[in-house]
């Protein structure tokens, strides 16, 4: 599966656009299906031969930070399966996509 799509890199808006909103649009939500890691992405753009994403991710700790195309492309879950996009994932405001923590 493609992570990053032409149409998505269209709709994503450039880093720091949305750092002054407190409830940020998430347009795309990544996930490994073999774990609970979860990354919500807001933001996205070119970075050499990269892509760099800034999100919220759910997985050892909750937190807001930057990510790479290559290191989701890289990474696998326990039973080895790559990281995948929610392929149903409807974008929103962050507090109406991401279930309060807890």
């Amino acid at each position: 599966m493609k992570l990053l799509t032409e149409e998505l890199k269209k709709i994503l808006p450039r880093l720091y656009s949305q750092e002054n909103d407190p409830d940020p649009v998430v347009h795309c939500k990544f996930f490994t299906p073999d774990s609970n890691w979860t990354w919500f992405v807001t933001e996205g753009e070119p970075d050499g031969d990269d892509f760099r994403f800034f999100g919220y991710v759910r997985g050892l700790e909750d937190e807001w930070g930057y990510f790479l195309l290559s290191e989701l492309e890289a990474a696998r879950g326990p039973l080895q399966l790559p990281i995948e996009r929610d392929l149903h994932f409807k974008s929103g405001r962050f507090t109406d996509v991401v279930e309060a923590p807890g």
